[in-house]
């Protein structure tokens, strides 16, 4: 079979089948309306038999109401109103009016609340108990599939209810019950007039649709033999360098007859054009790969070679090969040139170029050793096919010249920017530990100068002062000490503290730059101690750093409330504001080294205070809510320490220190066994060690 003959039935197929699936989905449509047209005219049916039997059942209790001593009021009641119905005139004419003129009924009946018949178009059925039908108003809400099944499937009666309640003590109760019982026969033989239409109908625009898209298939593929005499004519012919058109080969040997199928023509065309293309685009991705690989290294000299042997690109660093002072000949004077006018014979260089050039094979990476030392490496890439010089193929040859010594310059110069750059991240780190110290400072010192210009010289205030501005002065030490000890170990000064305490410190020390930014500060700690191990200068920085954050959170003032508690084994401050708060995205980076959101900040404060509570063998945690109209908006930090298990005693005295422990330096990008990336570039290392 042809291509052509099957992309018309292929073609009419497609139509006939999408024109046969919209003609279902009309007919489902149509039966859809229909089955929602008769339950409507049937449920309004239902409605005034309902609305007789209400009639019937006041005027039938009215006139013969039941005996006030009867021994059973129910079955009295049940009985006058079974009399009411059976004896309605009116009644029995809207049930039998409804039976004569409504083709798709099949009975009416009126039942009580326990089914019982009590007056129905069915002889048979009074005083009979309702059979169980299937509800119409299920039927009408199903899907095409269920209403095709229930209409055309076996035959059954289907259900209209309408219920009639009567009230006792406030409360509705199910009184009685109206059926309109609809046959699915009787559907069925209505609905097929106007379905045999429609369905004859969708048929034949079905059909007529594939008939037209089969025809115009074949109009539009009509052009299919003019396109591929075009493409044989393309293919199997060429042009020279004079414009003149030649045969590749004979035409008669590999054009097909004109009476054969014009696509299988068009196929076997595109295939041949499709080889000629793909051997010049493997020349042209040769090009462009070396041609990216030139831009890549702008220190190598390249040169691009035609057929000829003339020179159609040169870039400016091959005069840097030719001569080491610079003044050798421009690229642009080189560019037409041959190989054996820019590579002198008598050179090292160019004898090396010359006898790779006649060779006529590809060149890796042969180095040659310059008159004045240099190394260079020599790289020849054949662009096509560099034997066939007869053939349009053979595109050029692309020359690239390395100087070995300036790669090995380049990469040492790499190695010095990456020492500077690790220079400029510690100097940021010391600007940024170093910076807290002095604003503490500064404001102490203001504090002191203005309570000296004041008068009233009081020595135990002044001496509070200068307190604080000795320790400052003493954690500014550590803290160069700290940052220059990053690369040889370094002890901590592990002592038994109350935390309580060195919470109090911290706040005496960023009390005041915390008042005057209008931040308030509201603390609560148990009244029996809460012992610890740590050194309290570094629990007091990362204290320090997670305050001053806080306040850095609200630039228009509110209040950071501090919480330490006790927890089983483990001591917990948590450090909490009313800021703008974190969004979740950023939560996970917070503790990385040099991560920030701050237009001024550095990415160290947090890791480093993170890397201190690791020191303690503590951890710190975060939560935050970025939300600007929720009432919990804010961050906390919690801080967990493990409590001391040595014995109480003088808080200040120095506990034994622990032989061997020390700081070693580890790379920042590992992570702890808590699966917590490394914040700064210090890791603990505990020995213990017994005594002699």
């Amino acid at each position: 079979m042809h291509l052509r003959t099957k992309l018309v039935l292929t073609a009419g197929g497609l139509t006939f089948a999408i024109v046969l699936v919209l003609s279902v989905v009309f007919l489902g449509q149509l039966l859809g309306q229909r089955v929602d047209y008769t339950y409507t005219d049937d449920d309004l049916l239902a409605r005034q038999v309902s609305l007789a039997v209400r009639n019937a059942v006041e005027s039938g209790l009215r006139a013969n109401p039941p005996p006030a001593d009867a021994p059973d009021p129910v079955a009295a009641l049940h009985a006058a109103v079974a009399g009411a119905l059976r004896s309605s005139d009116g009644l029995h004419s809207t049930m039998d009016g409804i039976m004569r003129y409504q083709l798709t009924v099949q009975d009416v009946s009126v039942t009580d609340a326990d089914g019982i018949t009590l007056v129905s178009t069915d002889p048979d059925a009074v005083n009979q108990r309702a059979p169980t039908r299937d509800s119409f108003a299920a039927m009408r809400g199903g899907n095409v599939i269920v209403q095709m099944l229930q209409v055309f499937g076996k035959p059954r009666v289907l259900d209209i209810a309408e219920s009639i309640d009567r009230t006792i003590d406030g409360k509705p109760e199910l009184f009685l019950i109206v059926h309109v019982g609809v046959s699915s026969d009787f559907l069925r033989y209505s609905y097929k007039p106007w379905l045999r239409a429609a369905a004859m109908f969708a048929l034949f625009a079905t059909l007529a649709s594939a008939v037209v898209a089969a025809l115009l298939s074949a109009v539009a593929l009509r052009p299919m033999q003019l396109i591929g005499e075009q493409l044989e004519r393309l293919t199997l012919t060429r042009g020279d360098a004079s414009g003149k058109v030649i045969l590749d080969q004979p035409l008669l040997l590999d054009a097909p007859s004109a009476e054969g199928d014009p696509i299988g023509r068009v196929n076997r065309s595109i295939d041949r054009l499709g080889r000629q293309l793909r051997s010049r685009e493997e020349g042209f991705t040769t090009l462009q790969t070396n041609l990216n690989q030139m831009l890549d290294t702008l220190r190598d000299g390249v040169l691009l070679f035609a057929p000829d042997g003339r020179a159609v690109m040169v870039s400016d660093a091959v005069a840097h090969f030719l001569d080491r002072s610079g003044d050798g000949p421009p690229a642009e004077a080189m560019v037409g040139l041959t190989i054996e006018q820019i590579f002198l014979p008598g050179t090292a260089l160019g004898a090396a170029v010359l006898e790779a050039f006649e060779r006529g094979a590809q060149v890796s990476a042969d180095t040659v050793t310059l008159e004045d030392g240099r190394q260079v490496q020599i790289s020849l890439d054949r662009i096509g096919d560099a034997h066939d010089d007869s053939s349009d193929r053979n595109m050029g040859t692309l020359l690239t010249l390395r100087d070995t010594g300036s790669a090995l310059e380049l990469e040492q110069e790499l190695e010095v920017a990456r020492r500077l750059a690790a220079i400029g991240r510690l100097t940021a780190n010391v600007g940024h530990e170093v910076k807290n110290p002095i604003n503490a400072m500064v404001v102490h010192l203001e504090l002191l100068r203005g309570k000296l210009a004041a008068g009233g010289f009081d020595p135990k205030s002044a001496q509070k002062h200068v307190e604080i501005l000795a320790d400052e002065m003493h954690r500014l030490d550590r803290v160069v000490e700290t940052l220059a000890d990053f690369s040889r170990p370094m002890d901590l000064d592990l002592c038994e503290h109350d935390l309580r305490r060195v919470v109090d410190q911290t706040l005496e020390l960023a009390g005041a730059e915390l008042k005057e930014h209008g931040v308030a500060i509201e603390s609560e700690a148990p009244s029996t101690p809460v012992l610890v191990r740590v050194d309290a200068e570094l629990v007091r920085q990362a204290l320090l750093n997670l305050m001053l954050n806080a306040m850095q959170a609200m630039p228009s003032g509110g209040v950071v409330r501090i919480a330490v508690r006790r927890d089983n084994r483990l001591a917990i401050v948590e450090i909490a504001d009313n800021g703008v708060g974190i969004p979740e995205a950023l939560l996970p980076r917070v503790f990385d080294l040099y991560f920030t959101t701050k237009p001024r900040g550095s990415g160290i404060g947090l890791a480093m205070t993170y890397r201190i509570l690791q020191l303690h063998g503590g951890s710190m945690e975060v939560r935050s809510n970025a939300d600007s109209v929720s009432p919990t908006r804010g961050t906390t930090f919690t801080l967990q320490i493990p409590i001391s298990t040595a014995p109480s005693g003088d808080l200040r005295r120095p506990a034994s220190r622990q032989p061997g422990a020390e700081v070693t330096a580890v790379d920042a990008r590992h992570s702890d066994a808590t699966g917590h990336p490394v914040a700064t570039t210090i890791e603990r290392t505990m020995q213990r060690k017994e005594p002699a």
